[in-house]
């Protein structure tokens, strides 16, 4: 493994985000000095938080699977994840309502979703299920060492048995046809490929190998965090704190010092210099590219994922048919996904995710009142509305969000609402992702793996990327594992993670008198 030259005793890190903070904890772990700088007065970077009227928004990420990545950053500096947060395993873990009015909940254990399987539709298809499930499996197994937790200095790294394996799997194929061949009915067919939107995919063109993704989801397990996703982050720069990391909050860096192709020393926007040994960089590609002075030359321009609407909405009830996650799906599917990667428009017919984080952590709330958030995908500024068009687009898009939703069940969604916050492309845009996209860099083949931007910049023999622009993508577990490998760049110490999260004794399951109705 290719690594930065030089001494690299006292690392500086840009970005407080998950593969900042999961670099820090790593670097810690390797006896670094560490200093942390970050733009905001908080940690999380996308993972953020707002206090919203005494509603406490999570402004990112509302999907945790794999925490045990987590622990491995924790791990590192002799800290546990379960010591300093509180987990919520979720089952289901997600609800899925079709158009049809069909309903299926999506349970991680493999007998409880094979029985879920039989009622909705069939001892067919519970049968194929039964077969999806372990294809998922092996597929996991067979890229997760050798294909998303490593540092490919060369696509020659591909040549080895692990990739006959993951052939011979149809993981080359493409993700469709892939989860066609165990399931028939179109809807179970979707709950287990629209995870390909995560990678900026279609389902239709995406590579069989993205089920992956299908298999954290829905083999793994889903977790809540109490307090809100938020809360991990918060607890990753405790633990760094306490290892020894310094940090500079509402702190900008406005300069890399260089000489003789090494960073010396990084510049705040509070006129603070820091001399370093190695620099780790967080922020999203162009504001990375910005600082370097350039970006590399590739032969094709990088394509971005489809973007999304949010809208976070603080209200006076709920609805019980709501599960903590829901899948509400339109009736179009192949058609929706042309609309977002392809034409530019926004769903005609759209699918949308709802977390209801209420659910099991009512104390996110003001006493009596519920937090909705609703995610619509939508084309990011380069496929589809440019970023300025948002400001008088996102109030009519939210207003037919809103009426889409009280269609599909929610009778008096947009009168409940006592709190809101409408998060559109022209915030992304203003937060520096580029495409006005927080997925960033699509997962097309040409963009995966070794053929990913790389997390060494040629041309400086001491600076690191990290985040969900460069290796290994897009995901909270991916993001985490990102920040471990731009850790062993400057380490060496080249620690595989764990491929499957054992339970924690100190893992809470609640009763259902914990959850909120």
């Amino acid at each position: 493994m290719e690594t930065v030259a030089g001494p690299t005793d006292h690392v500086v890190v840009v970005g407080a985000g998950l593969s900042g903070l999961a670099a820090a904890l790593h670097l810690l772990g390797a006896g670094r000095r560490v200093t942390v700088v970050e733009r905001d007065a908080v940690p999380g970077g996308r993972a953020g938080r707002v206090e919203l009227g005494g509603y406490r928004v999570d402004t990112g990420p509302t999907v945790l699977t794999m925490p045990h990545l987590a622990d491995d950053a924790f791990a590192a500096v002799g800290d546990s994840l379960h010591r300093r947060m509180e987990l919520i395993p979720l089952d289901p873990a997600y609800r899925a309502r079709f158009a049809d009015g069909s309903t299926l909940d999506v349970h991680t254990d493999g007998d409880a979703m094979e029985a879920e399987v039989r009622r909705f539709a069939g001892p067919s298809e519970a049968a194929g299920y039964r077969r999806l499930r372990s294809w998922l499996e092996r597929l996991y197994l067979a890229q997760m060492r050798r294909f998303i937790d490593t540092n490919f200095d060369s696509p020659f790294r591909l040549l080895h048995p692990d990739l006959a394996r993951l052939a011979a799997l149809g993981g080359f194929g493409r993700l469709d046809p892939g989860i066609s061949r165990f399931l028939s009915d179109a809807r179970l067919r979707r709950v287990f490929s629209f995870q390909a939107l995560y990678a900026g995919v279609a389902p239709a063109r995406a590579l069989a190998a993205y089920a992956v993704i299908a298999y954290m989801d829905t083999v793994a397990g889903v977790w809540f965090p109490r307090g809100g996703m938020h809360a991990l982050p918060r607890a990753m720069a405790d633990a760094a704190g306490d290892a020894g990391a310094a940090f500079r909050w509402s702190a900008e860096v406005t300069e890399l010092e260089r000489s003789a192709g090494r960073v010396r020393a990084v510049h705040l926007s509070t006129g603070e210099r820091i001399a370093c040994d190695a620099v780790v960089l967080t922020p999203d590609l162009p504001v990375a590219h910005r600082l370097l002075g350039r970006a590399p030359r590739r032969p094709v321009r990088l394509s971005h994922s489809p973007s999304a609407v949010i809208l976070h909405a603080g209200t006076d009830r709920t609805w019980p048919e709501l599960a903590h996650h829901t899948l509400s799906f339109g009736s179009a599917w192949e058609g929706t996904f042309d609309e977002l990667t392809r034409t530019g428009q926004l769903m005609s017919d759209p699918s949308l995710l709802i977390t209801r984080p209420t659910t099991h952590d009512p104390g996110l709330a003001p006493e009596g009142k519920h937090l909705h958030y609703v995610l619509a995908p939508c084309p990011n500024t380069t496929t589809g509305p440019p970023a300025a068009s948002w400001h008088d687009l996102g109030p009519r898009y939210r207003d037919s969000l809103v009426a889409e939703l009280e269609r599909r069940g929610l009778h008096g969604f947009g009168a409940s609402i006592d709190r809101e916050l409408l998060v559109t492309p022209v915030d992304w845009t203003a937060q520096g992702h580029a495409a006005g996209t927080p997925f960033s860099v699509s997962h097309a083949f040409a963009q995966t793996g070794p053929f990913r931007p790389r997390n060494l910049v040629r041309g400086w023999d001491n600076v690191v990327l990290a985040g969900c622009g460069t290796t290994p993508g897009v995901g909270v577990p991916t993001v985490l594992i990102s920040g471990k490998l731009a850790a062993a760049r400057i380490t060496g110490l080249n620690r595989p993670a764990r491929l499957h999260a054992a339970p924690s004794p100190r893992t809470v399951v609640p009763s259902s008198k914990g959850a909120r109705r």
